[in-house]
């Protein structure tokens, strides 16, 4: 069974930095790209940075270089460190291979 698990998030206020983690199980990590996707209340999902099977790495406009997406193969995880953040970043975040999507973390930025 497929398992990616969200985790990291909470309330920062504007300006500070959460690290989300994604531990996933359930199928060959190293064969995928790994995405991190956000949803805010009353829009659509979006995609905020992916990594590659090789660590190449992309983003979503808005992250303008805060946010930094990393994988350790050797613990089926993807990182997902976000500084500088802003009240618009305020969402759930989950972790997305093809498919399949965790449960997410919410992510609060507010003072």
């Amino acid at each position: 069974e497929v398992q990616l698990q969200a985790s990291g998030g909470g309330l920062v206020e504007p300006g500070g930095s959460l690290r989300l983690s994604c531990a996933t199980s359930g199928f060959t990590f190293t064969r995928y790209p790994i995405a991190w996707v956000r949803q805010a209340p009353g829009k659509g999902r979006e995609l905020v940075a992916v990594v590659s099977r090789t660590g190449s790495t992309d983003y979503g406009g808005f992250v303008e270089g805060r946010f930094t997406i990393s994988r350790d193969d050797a613990k089926a995880t993807v990182y997902l460190q976000m500084n500088n953040l802003k009240p618009d970043d305020t969402a759930v975040y989950y972790c997305t291979f093809l498919e399949h999507s965790g449960q997410g973390t919410q992510v609060t930025v507010s003072s």
